[in-house]
């Protein structure tokens, strides 16, 4: 480990520099985590909410205020991930500043259910522009320590601030001209690291640590949808008692957590050779993680249907499910060929799965909300064991 890496002791304040790209046994630090666990609150904020207001049948809202929210979750989390990997000195300054951020996340988190309820984003505005002032204050210390860095220091300094401005003054759009700068505005946060990073210069990630740091975010996510999956059931069980359709939707939940996960870190030696790849990569994961989250609502939506407390149909609580499954087997498809990782066999096979999954959703109706979930979690198996056997051979016929 470099002489300036992260550690649980050492001197209270260390010159910021950028880490070597090409550090050995780099793994995710204590305060990473802690970090990480911050923003479970935010996501089972966001996931609860959506969980409402589709069970209220209210989907349009419902899916705008959700995207929006995780937006704002995913996108203050990558940016702290992605300077972590670069400028972790894990002094006094650098945690008390993490400290900073954890608080914005948890302001954040507080606004969620006025966003979904009302529209109004000021709470959550609050708590994002504190995460991104801590983010802000971090790279002008980059480029005050390191010389080498400082024009992407600047870069993503400057960039970060317009940006935050902007969100501010969003508070006071009028009418549709909310939901069109929020547009503009996640364009331009989305900017600025392709801007820093190409014209100033990249920044000194470690590809291994990213790649680890976006797996272990996965699982927190996918704890997210066992936790309120069982709260669910608890309920549902506590009122009516353990129905066959209940026991369908438990069973097909759990095949699908752990399908997914089992796609997601077969092969898990993912290659971030390039700029462009890791941009994509880190990108593509917020619909990963905002589908994943969604599923854990969706799964909530079906047990309240299967006990119907719902104001939706079946075919509508079935797609609850099946909508965001299709979404995470599918950038999941992508992002995994791109990278040469992961249990992509063929893309047809995928696509077959995601058209198994989605016809499911469609057909509850006729199998019940239970039995729909049930044959999603056996397809994606099913989607699984094929794309596994497929790479199996192609790996014994290269041998």
């Amino acid at each position: 480990m470099s002489d300036h890496g992260a550690s649980t002791t050492g001197p209270l304040r260390r010159a910021m520099r950028g880490r070597d790209p090409g550090e050995e046994h780099r793994a995710a630090t204590p305060l990473e985590l802690l970090f990480d666990l911050t923003f479970v609150v935010a996501i089972s904020q966001a996931a609860a909410q959506l969980h409402h207001a589709l069970s209220e049948g209210h989907l349009g809202p419902a899916l705008a205020g959700y995207a929006a929210v995780f937006f704002a979750i995913w996108w203050a989390w990558m940016n702290f991930t992605w300077f972590a990997s670069a400028y972790d000195t894990d002094d006094v300054p650098y945690r008390l500043l993490t400290l900073l951020q954890m608080g914005g996340v948890l302001v954040l988190a507080a606004g969620v259910p006025a966003v979904f309820e009302d529209g109004d984003f000021t709470v959550v505005v609050v708590g994002y522009v504190i995460m991104r002032v801590a983010v802000i204050t971090q790279w002008l210390r980059a480029a005050a320590e390191h010389p080498q860095g400082r024009s992407t220091a600047l870069r993503y300094a400057a960039g970060i601030a317009v940006v935050q401005a902007g969100w501010i003054a969003r508070l006071w759009a009028p009418g549709a001209w909310a939901w069109i700068t929020f547009v503009v505005l996640v364009a331009a946060e989305l900017a600025v690291p392709v801007w820093a990073e190409y014209r100033g210069g990249p920044t000194a990630w470690h590809p291994g640590h990213i790649a680890e740091r976006y797996g272990l975010f996965t699982i927190i996510v996918l704890g997210e949808v066992i936790l309120a999956s069982l709260a669910a059931v608890q309920s549902a069980v506590s009122e009516g008692g353990l129905s066959s359709s209940l026991l369908m939707i438990v069973i097909g939940g759990l095949l699908l957590v752990f399908g997914l996960w089992w796609i997601y870190f077969t092969g898990q030696n993912v290659t971030l050779t390039s700029l462009r790849t890791a941009l994509g990569w880190g990108y593509g994961h917020y619909a990963v993680f905002a589908a994943v989250a969604a599923i854990g609502a969706g799964i909530e939506v079906t047990l309240a249907a299967a006990e119907h407390h719902a104001h939706v149909s079946d075919r509508t609580a079935a797609l609850a499910v099946a909508v965001p499954v299709v979404i995470v087997l599918a950038v999941l498809g992508v992002l995994h060929r791109a990278t040469g990782t992961g249990a992509v066999g063929h893309w047809l096979l995928v696509a077959v799965g995601v058209l198994i999954v989605l016809a499911l959703g469609l057909a509850a109706p006729a199998l019940g909300v239970g039995g729909a979930v049930l044959g999603m979690g056996l397809a994606v198996a099913a989607t699984l064991a094929a794309n596994l056997l497929t790479v199996h051979r192609r790996t014994a016929g290269e041998a």
